[in-house]
């Protein structure tokens, strides 16, 4: 049945490696914990056993933007999905349950913070569920670089269901130190692990050291081709980056979570469809995108740590075919990874104070605030108190894991409208002429409207109907007053969930996992990040499989440190080195080879100045000939 309810909803005639495995085990009704690397096909191993199993499957998730998008992709294969999270509207959460409540609901994603309000839980324990599945899992272990407290409080939800519910955890990096805690908080039965290797065959990792980036990036970009994703970690370099490679005419735009919802997915479908080669982008790009051509991820900035580099540079090459991850690296590198332990982990005291100006510039007393759902200005809140973003955002982030708020980021949102008249009222509204162009504009444009909200786009109605978008707006809303629609504008607030009642800041207490274990942590994953970007005598593969765990990794023969051990070792009495016999391999393929071809199988590894050099040796002494003005040949002797 399995393979049928594949072919049917996603069109494939087999799965993936490992993905079977974790299905089986899940229908068979175990406790499971997948570890599937990223492009390893996460989504599947649950949304299929969810088309399968009588009742609903539960699905936790952090990322706001990505439930998002999975609901959108389930719904067009006509897979009934709903999600709840904080940024919903009463109405829509209440659909949402009403839908599930029915039987017309697959499947529900919801964020963790949900399972922290006692009034939803007590409506899930109404449901049958049949499957609790934990995404991004490593987030429940303390041991993970992205701990989270709101997922402690999956264990509880465990304990609302019928014992016989299995849960699935998944996650695309895990330690396994981390593996064996996800499995010990979620209280497996037994322990269960699905694991495929961390091992990518045909992506090559390369450190490029260069206190000038931008050349060292031109270079690479020069010398290689297809499609490419630049990791940075400011919004500001996005944009900068972005520019400089257009004036150097190389197409490319940034990406980051500050661009509003249609400015992301015009970006991200411009890319998808390679008009822009080049995605200039913070962490925000990237998960759950699934193109598989990715020929070429360059880290400009290094990460924090091995996990969230392996999962960036995962995304090249999900196709199979070579593909490179390249990091570029500087001297003040090491310094700048060692100052974000201390902006990660701001004084006490300063926590404290960021603590008491939220609950002032929420106004929230003390004793008070339980419960509570609150839109939160982050820039704002920084400018009226001066405070340096970088160490309050840390600080809110330290209270989060402490358990005295949730401060969720992620938190930009689409408009949406569900038109809430029946169809014979709808006769007898007597409205505006703009106003009944844009009402009739949107029924005609977007389907489901009386059973659902749908995602619009406002700009595109005003593009359409040559009205401005304030226009649109205002008969939204207009039509709204009249109860004949529910319009939600799109927002890009956070939000703040006071967990608890608001505390005087000297009650305030940071346990030491919180704190002091949680920076040891970060320490150590640091000086791994160091180990493997200044490393020059370890295979870079082997260092992040030896992380993960597998300690039987070898040499992949692929990356810079071994191709540079390969160049010693073929040096022989011909006086040709090992850049010279890559050269000829290349070149003696049939027909020769394009130059530009060339310089991008080789740069990666070696520098275009000493390409060229070896050329004009090997030309000189008659190994190999120029033809066609560009092409390569081999001399046949």
């Amino acid at each position: 049945m399995k393979h049928s309810v594949l072919k049917r909803y996603w069109g494939y005639s087999s799965f993936r490696p490992m993905q079977e495995e974790i299905i089986d085990s899940v229908m068979a009704g175990r406790d499971t914990l997948g570890l599937l690397p990223t492009g390893g096909g996460k989504s599947i191993t649950f949304q299929v056993p969810a088309l399968m199993l009588p009742g609903l499957t539960i699905v936790v998730t952090p990322l706001i933007s990505l439930m998002k998008d999975q609901v959108d992709n389930l719904r067009r294969r006509d897979v009934p999905a709903v999600l709840f999270h904080s940024g919903l509207t009463r109405a829509e959460k209440d659909l949402a349950m009403t839908r599930c409540r029915l039987g017309k609901a697959r499947i529900a994603y919801m964020s963790p913070e949900r399972l922290q309000n006692k009034e939803f839980l007590a409506e899930l324990r109404t449901l049958r569920v049949s499957l609790l599945v934990v995404d991004e899992a490593h987030c429940i272990s303390q041991w993970g670089y992205d701990f989270r407290p709101s997922y402690l409080r999956i264990a509880d939800l465990r304990q609302l269901l019928d014992e016989t519910v299995p849960v699935l955890a998944l996650t695309a990096s895990a330690t396994p130190e981390v593996a064996a805690d996800i499995m010990d908080r979620l209280g497996f039965r037994t322990h269960n692990v699905f694991s495929r290797s961390f091992a990518r065959p045909n992506l090559s990792y390369v450190v490029r050291y260069a206190d000038f980036k931008d050349d060292m990036l031109l270079r690479i970009l020069r010398a290689t081709s297809g499609c490419s994703i630049i990791y940075v970690r400011s919004r500001r370099r996005t944009r900068e980056i972005a520019e400089m490679l257009s004036r150097e005419g190389i197409s490319a735009e940034p990406y980051h979570a500050g661009l509003s919802p249609e400015e992301k997915e015009l970006r991200q479908n411009r890319w998808m469809a390679d008009e822009v080669r080049v995605i200039v982008a913070t962490n925000a790009f990237g998960m759950g995108i699934d193109k598989p051509d990715v020929r070429l991820v360059v880290h400009f900035d290094l990460p924090s740590s091995l996990e969230e580099y392996y999962q960036e540079a995962g995304r090249g090459g999900r196709d199979g075919k070579e593909s490179l991850a390249v990091a570029i690296v500087s001297k003040a590198d090491k310094g700048l990874l060692t100052r974000r332990v201390a902006e990660a982990f701001p004084d006490k005291e300063f926590i404290a104070y960021v603590y008491e100006m939220v609950g002032n510039f929420l106004s929230v007393s003390v004793g008070e605030g339980y419960g509570r759902v609150c839109e939160f200005d982050f820039n704002t809140f920084c400018r009226v108190y001066s405070l340096p973003p970088v160490p309050a955002q840390s600080a809110l982030h330290i209270l989060t894991r402490a358990g005295y708020l949730e401060f969720i980021e992620e938190t930009t949102s689409r408009s949406r409208l569900m038109v809430v008249m029946n169809k014979d009222e709808l006769y007898s509204l007597s409205l505006d002429a703009d106003t009944e162009d844009v009402f009739q504009y949107v029924l005609r444009s977007y389907t489901g409207l009386f059973a659902d909200y749908v995602y619009i786009n406002e700009v595109a109605i005003a593009t359409t109907l040559r009205l401005s978008s304030d226009t649109v707006y205002n008969a939204l809303l207009y039509l709204t007053r009249l109860h004949a629609v529910s319009y939600i504008p799109r927002k890009t607030t956070p939000y703040i969930v006071w967990t608890t009642s608001r505390e005087e800041p000297r009650h305030l207490v940071i346990p030491l996992e919180v704190y002091e274990r949680q920076r040891e942590r970060m320490e150590r994953r640091i000086e791994a990040m160091k180990d493997f970007a200044y490393t020059s005598t370890d295979c870079r593969a082997s260092v992040l499989l030896r992380y993960f765990g597998d300690k039987d990794a070898c040499d992949c023969g692929k990356c810079d440190i071994c191709r540079s051990r390969r160049r010693v070792a073929l040096e022989d009495k011909s006086g040709l080195g090992a850049l010279d016999h890559s050269i000829l391999h290349l070149v003696s393929r049939p027909g020769g080879i394009e130059m530009d071809r060339l310089l991008a199988e080789l740069v990666p590894g070696s520098t275009v100045s000493d390409i060229t050099t070896r050329l004009r040796y090997l030309i000189d002494h008659s190994h190999i000939c120029i033809v066609d003005t560009t092409r390569l040949r081999i001399v046949n002797r």
